[in-house]
């Protein structure tokens, strides 16, 4: 057999095992995992004394999208799938969000319009801020029919948020179609009852965010939208979850065997609410929804990672520049937490950050790095075993390791259009080398040459049975 690639001489990790083998790959996807192959290839890359994963799939990141407060992110999809496969990501999940009134199809046909120049290879969620009879009976089935198969919902933000009815409408429809309905989990009421309360008080520093957002907050939404899937008998996952408490109801309802899922970011491990309490509007940088709590938190957050609580390790990259009339400064460096571009950047870091405190410092095996980044946000969106895998017929996404590399994060390394990092100067252990995607080298020793455009839109399968990961 005569392949096109061969990665030779690596350790390959799946999220079931670990074993010394070469990679042969033709057009695009692997066709033979055996030792011995490097002779029968037309390119040969050398992977001894590297490890061979899956390229990571980002389940969860925004790209190219306007903020409710008109704010737009600072990468569209060349930046963006740029810096990903810099940071051994191959897949990316973002989402087409929809405008109230406006038909989520056209949304739909917009957003992949923008996603044309992507490098890697994309899928979407939507964002559903106004799930009318019209989009609920007619054009989500239509397009769940085209691949369309996770939507998002919101509990909080005044053009966001929809009501407990209306999230049961949509779980029904879910339970129905076979989708997954995931949830961003914050008390709209209490946010802003507490907002509201701190300005009055003159309380308006980056660092109160942490307080309009906190805790009990995060912990009552995360209980009412698990109470509401097992009324609807849907399958749901907890985006983005910051809190051990809000974990805790999760590990709660998951062993009494109801159908959620969750998933954890980066910030939640890496970052804290003192990061917000930096001198002057440094603070600003940390803003994010849920927000990065005490510093304790974090060993709570590990502990889920550990326990199987959490399925899946995403960015939610949300890249807006700290400085500039689109950025966090918009309404200058005295401005009120509320007026504050809410998210961070993380599409390079991801993976990097997880390895490091993961991986090498035995937090978690291999087979578990490569299971919430890769493997499982494959299978619960549709998207196995094309993707998350390294396996006979798999396209050929491969992020080819360096486990002792010592790299230090700087800004300039992402390959994004921001201006700063939330993880600037932190040392990590292991990085990728060589990022591919089906086959083709898009990012060797931290340059990018991807071609713009070169990415593929992925139509997701119907959600499995969730209880295969509890």
């Amino acid at each position: 057999m005569q392949f096109d690639t061969v990665v030779a001489g690596g350790q390959v990790v799946t999220a079931a095992d670990t074993f010394r083998a070469d990679v042969g790959i033709i057009d695009g996807r692997i066709a033979c995992l055996a030792q011995g192959l490097a002779g029968s290839a037309a390119k040969v890359i050398d992977a001894t004394d590297r490890l061979v994963l899956p390229g990571g799939i980002d389940a969860h990141c925004h790209l190219d999208q306007q903020s409710p407060a008109g704010i737009n992110h600072a990468d569209d999809f060349l930046s963006g799938t740029r810096s990903a496969v810099a940071g051994g990501t191959t897949t990316i999940i973002p989402f087409a969000n929809q405008r109230h009134g406006q038909p989520l199809r056209l949304a739909v046909d917009a957003y992949r319009e923008k996603a044309e120049k992507a490098v890697i290879d994309y899928a979407f969620h939507l964002i559903l801020c106004d799930p009318n009879a019209g989009v609920i009976g007619q054009e989500l089935p239509s397009l769940i029919e085209e691949g369309y198969t996770s939507f998002k919902v919101f509990m909080a933000y005044d053009s966001l948020h929809v009501s407990d009815r209306q999230i049961l409408e949509l779980m029904d429809l879910s339970r129905r179609e076979r989708t997954l309905v995931m949830i961003h989990a914050e008390n709209h009421d209490c946010c802003e009852w507490l907002t509201e309360k701190l300005l009055a008080e003159g309380r308006t520093e980056p660092r109160y965010h942490a307080v309009a957002h906190g805790d009990p907050v995060e912990r009552e939404a995360t209980y009412r939208a698990i109470a509401l899937a097992e009324v609807a008998g849907a399958q749901v996952l907890i985006v983005h979850v910051s809190s051990g408490n809000a974990m805790r109801e999760i590990a709660a309802a998951q062993q009494r065997g109801i159908p959620v899922l969750a998933e954890t970011c980066p910030q939640y491990l890496f970052l804290s609410e003192a990061d917000m309490d930096r001198p002057g509007f440094e603070g600003a940088k940390f803003i994010c929804s849920p927000p990065p709590r005490e510093r304790g938190n974090q060993e709570l957050i590990w502990r889920g990672i550990q326990t199987g609580v959490f399925q899946v390790f995403s960015s939610d990259h949300a890249p807006y520049r700290f400085e500039g009339t689109g950025g966090k400064g918009r309404h200058g460096h005295d401005a009120a937490f509320n007026r504050i571009a809410n998210g961070v950047p993380g599409l390079a870091t991801r993976l990097p950050l997880l390895f490091s405190a993961g991986v090498r410092q035995g937090r978690i095996s291999l087979q578990r790095f490569v299971e919430i980044t890769a493997t499982n946000p494959a299978k619960i969106y549709g998207l196995y075993p094309r993707k998350g895998s390294i396996a006979v017929g798999a396209d050929a996404d491969l992020a080819i390791w360096d486990p002792g590399r010592k790299v230090m994060i700087r800004k300039e390394m992402l390959h994004d259009n921001m201006d700063y990092t939330p993880y600037e100067g932190m040392e990590v252990e292991g990085w990728p080398v060589i990022t591919m995607s089906r086959g083709e080298v898009v990012c060797a020793d931290g340059q990018v040459t991807a071609e713009r455009g070169r990415g593929r839109f992925l139509p997701c399968d119907r959600i499995q049975e969730m209880k295969a990961w509890l």
